[in-house]
C-alpha cells in the first residue's frame, strides 16, 4: 500500500507561521542596520540614541555583573542550572518526539486497517447491488447518490465517532456536489485537500495525508488523518470514498506527555540547582573565610585563624594555612624585635659615646690650642684628632636622627617660611667650601617670594646636604640652585656639572652608606646619612626628593614641597631632568635642523642666490610637569601622575620612596 503524505504531521518543528519580514518590509537580508547610521524610517540618527538606550538597560544591569564577577558560586550554580536546562529539553524532545512518532504510527496502522476494511465493504455491496436497467441517464444518477448515502450512513454507524465517511463524485461541476455525502458534520471541501484528491483520482491505489478536519456545525476544527481510495458504485460509476480519523486522543496523550516531562524537568533543575548550590557552599566558604582572614592578617591582625574541621582536603588546605600564618605571625615578630633591639642598641651606643667623646673634645681641645709649643708632627696629628673628632659628633648626630625616624619619633614643626631666606642661609655657609674648589653658586628664581609651611631646621638641613654634595662632585664648575613656586608646591633644584651618575645609581643615591666609587675619599668629613636624613625629612613635609643625572653630565637633585602642610603634591614647578641635559640638547639641534630644512629654498643660479636671514630660535616656555611618585609614610599622600612627567630612566633619573628606601650618605656617594 502507498502512501501519499504531503503534509506535516500535527506537532512538527520546523512549521513556521506568520510573515517574516523581508526587503521593503523594515528589515534586511544581512540583518544589518541601513546604511549612513541611521536606524528610523524618519531619518533620525540611531547611533547617539542607541548609545543612550544601551547606557539606560545597562545602567541597573551593574549591580548585577559585578555580583556576578565577585561571587563564583553564583556562576557555578547558573552553569549547572543551564547545562542542566540544555540536557532537559534534548531529552524532552528525543521522549516527546518517540511519543509523537508511537502514537501516530499506531494511529495509522489502526486507521489503515479500519479503512481496508470499508473499503472492501463498500466493494463487495457494490458488487452485490443490481443495477436499475432501463433507467434514464437522470434517474441513474439519483440512484447513484442515493446508494452513497445509504453506504455513508452504513460505514460510518460502525465508527462510534472514532472516524467519520465522505464519498465524492469524480465528476466535475453542480453534480459533484449532489453527490458529495459526509458523515458527523465533516465539511468535505475543507477538510480534504486538493492534492490529495487529485492523487486519488489518478491512481487506484489507497493514499493518505495528515490535514485538519473541519465541521459544518460550528464543531471547532482538529488535526486527522485522511484515507482515501477510488471506488465503483453498484451503477459503474467511479466515486471516491475517503476516511476521516480524529487525532484528538493522541493530540490529548501528547499533552500529557508535554506537562509531566515539564513538571519533571523542572523539578530536575530545581533539585539539581540545590545540589550544586549545596556542593559549592562547602568548598566556597573555607575559600571565603581564607579570603577574609587574609585580609585581616594583611591589616596588621597577625592572630586571625581558621576554623578547621575534618580531614579532607579543605581541612588540609585549612590546617596549611593557619601554619603559614602562625610562621609569619612569628617571623614578623622576630623581626620587629630585632628592629626594635637594633635602634635601641643605636640610640644608646651614640646616648653613651656622648660622655667619652665628651672627655676625649675636652682633651683635644687642650692639645689642639698648645699645637704651636709641638713638633710639625705632633703638631698635625692635634689637628687631625680635632677634625676626626668633628668628624665624630656629626655621625653621631646623624645616628640619633636616625633612630628618631626607625622609631616614628621624629615630629614636624611646620610654620609659613620662605625658602630665598633658607637658600641665603645654606649658601653662605658653603662658600668657604665652594672657594676652596673654585665654584661660583648662581641662584635662580630667586625674584618673587617662595613661601611654603615647613619645618624651617628640616629644610636647611636638607639644602645644605645638596649643595654641599653639589660643590664637592661640581669639579670647580658652578653649581645653580633654583627656586620656583606653581599651583599648591614649591620647589628647590640644585643643578651642578660634575661627574654625573651613571644609569641606575639614581635609585640607590638615597642608601645609607651607599658609595659609587667606594675607593673615593670623603674630603668634607662626611658621615655617609646625609642624604638619608634629607629624603626623611622630605617624607615628614608629605613631599619629594629626587634626583636625575648622566655620566659626565652633572647632576640635579629636586626638593618639592607642598604649599599647606598635608595638602597632596600634584606635580613640581620644576622639571627633574633640566633643560640643558645632552637629551635635551640633542632634541633641540635636531629640531633645529628640521626647522632649517624647512626654510631651505630651492636652488638658483648664482646671481640670482639670496642670502636668507634665518630668526635665532627662542628658547620655549618652561612647562610645569607633573611628577608621578610621592614619598609615602609619614602622612604623604601619593598622587597618580599624568604622562607628562615620564622621566628618562636611561638617564639615570629616579625617586626616593619608602618602598626600595632611596637613601645616600652625606656626599651623595659617587
Amino acid at each position: 500500500m502507498s502512501t501519499g503524505s504531503t503534509a506535516p504531521k500535527p506537532g512538527d518543528p520546523g512549521v513556521r507561521t506568520g510573515r517574516a519580514a523581508g526587503p521593503g518590509r523594515g528589515g534586511s537580508r544581512s540583518g544589518r542596520p541601513p546604511r549612513g547610521g541611521r536606524l528610523f524610517r524618519d531619518g533620525s540618527p540611531g547611533g547617539p540614541v542607541l548609545r543612550l538606550f544601551v547606557r539606560w538597560v545597562r545602567r541597573p544591569l551593574l549591580p548585577a555583573l559585578r555580583l556576578w564577577r565577585r561571587n563564583i558560586q553564583l556562576r557555578i550554580v547558573a552553569g549547572t542550572l543551564l547545562m542542566s536546562l540544555g540536557v532537559v529539553l534534548l531529552l524532552g524532545l528525543v521522549v516527546i518526539g518517540q511519543v509523537r512518532n508511537g502514537l501516530l504510527d499506531a494511529k495509522e496502522r489502526a486507521a489503515q486497517s479500519q479503512a481496508a476494511g470499508g473499503f472492501s465493504a463498500a466493494q463487495d455491496r457494490a458488487a452485490t447491488t443490481p443495477s436499475a436497467a432501463g433507467q434514464q441517464d437522470g434517474a441513474r444518477a439519483g440512484a447513484s447518490v442515493n446508494w452513497r448515502s445509504t453506504l455513508v450512513e452504513q460505514l460510518a454507524s460502525g465508527g462510534q465517532s472514532a472516524f467519520n465517511v465522505v464519498a465524492l463524485s469524480l465528476d466535475a461541476g453542480e453534480a459533484a456536489s449532489r453527490g458529495a455525502r459526509a458523515s458527523g458534520g465533516v465539511d468535505p471541501t475543507k477538510s480534504i485537500p486538493a492534492g490529495l484528491r487529485l492523487s486519488v483520482s489518478q491512481s487506484t491505489d489507497t493514499l493518505q495525508q495528515f490535514t485538519r478536519i473541519h465541521y459544518t456545525d460550528g464543531k471547532q476544527s482538529e488535526a486527522g488523518l485522511v484515507i482515501g481510495q477510488r471506488l465503483n458504485d453498484a451503477e459503474g460509476t467511479q466515486y471516491e470514498l475517503y476516511y476521516l480519523f480524529p487525532l484528538t486522543q493522541e493530540e490529548d496523550s501528547l499533552t500529557l506527555v508535554k506537562g509531566t516531562l515539564a513538571t519533571a524537568g523542572l523539578f530536575v533543575m530545581v533539585l539539581l540547582g540545590a545540589i550544586a548550590w549545596l556542593m559549592v557552599r562547602q568548598v566556597v566558604t573555607p575559600v571565603r573565610m581564607a579570603a577574609g582572614i587574609a585580609e585581616r592578617l594583611s591589616a596588621g591582625r597577625l592572630q586571625e585563624r581558621m576554623k578547621v574541621t575534618g580531614e579532607d582536603d579543605i581541612a588540609r588546605l585549612g590546617e596549611a594555612f593557619n601554619k603559614m600564618a602562625q610562621n609569619l605571625q612569628l617571623k614578623i615578630q622576630q623581626l620587629e624585635e630585632l628592629s626594635r633591639m637594633q635602634r635601641r642598641f643605636v640610640s644608646d651606643v651614640s646616648h653613651e659615646l656622648r660622655t667619652p667623646l665628651t672627655t676625649v673634645r675636652m682633651a683635644a681641645d687642650v692639645i689642639h690650642e698648645a699645637r704651636v709649643d709641638f713638633d710639625p708632627v705632633t703638631a698635625r696629628s692635634a689637628e687631625l684628632l680635632g677634625d676626626q673628632l668633628d668628624r665624630f659628633e656629626s655621625l653621631l648626630s646623624d645616628l640619633l636622627e636616625i633612630s628618631r625616624f626607625d622609631a616614628g619619633a621624629a615630629a614636624l614643626e611646620a610654620e609659613p617660611i620662605d625658602l630665598r631666606q633658607v637658600v641665603r642661609r645654606v649658601i653662605g655657609g658653603a662658600e668657604p667650601l665652594a672657594e676652596r674648589k673654585g665654584t661660583r653658586i648662581v641662584v635662580l628664581g630667586d625674584q618673587q617670594p617662595v613661601v611654603a609651611e615647613a619645618d624651617a631646621r628640616r629644610v636647611e638641613r636638607v639644602l645644605r646636604n645638596l649643595v654641599v654634595n653639589a660643590v664637592e662632585h661640581g669639579e670647580g664648575r658652578d653649581v645653580v640652585v633654583k627656586l620656583a613656586a606653581a599651583g599648591g608646591a614649591v620647589a628647590v633644584a640644585v643643578r651642578d656639572y660634575g661627574v654625573g651618575l651613571k644609569p641606575g645609581e639614581a635609585t640607590r643615591v638615597f642608601n645609607r652608606f651607599w658609595r659609587a666609587d667606594p675607593a673615593r675619599a670623603r674630603t668634607t668629613g662626611g658621615t655617609g646619612l646625609g642624604l638619608s636624613i634629607a629624603v626623611e625629612d622630605a617624607r615628614l613635609h608629605g613631599g619629594w626628593l629626587q634626583a636625575w643625572g648622566e655620566p659626565g653630565g652633572g647632576s640635579q637633585f629636586r626638593l618639592t614641597l607642598p604649599r599647606t602642610a598635608d595638602e597632596p603634591l600634584r606635580g613640581s614647578p620644576i622639571p627633574l631632568e633640566p633643560e640643558d641635559s645632552r637629551r635635551n640638547r640633542e632634541q633641540a639641534a635636531a629640531g633645529r635642523a628640521q626647522d632649517d630644512a624647512r626654510r631651505t629654498v630651492p636652488a638658483q643660479p648664482a646671481g640670482d642666490r639670496q642670502q636668507l636671514s634665518v630668526p635665532p630660535r627662542l628658547p620655549g616656555p618652561q612647562r610645569a610637569t607633573v611628577d608621578p611618585t610621592a614619598l609615602p609614610g609619614s602622612g604623604a599622600r601619593v598622587v597618580a601622575r599624568g604622562p607628562a612627567e615620564n622621566e628618562n630612566a636611561g638617564a639615570g633619573q629616579a625617586t626616593a620612596g619608602a618602598g626600595n628606601a632611596e637613601r645616600e650618605d652625606g656626599t651623595r656617594g659617587r
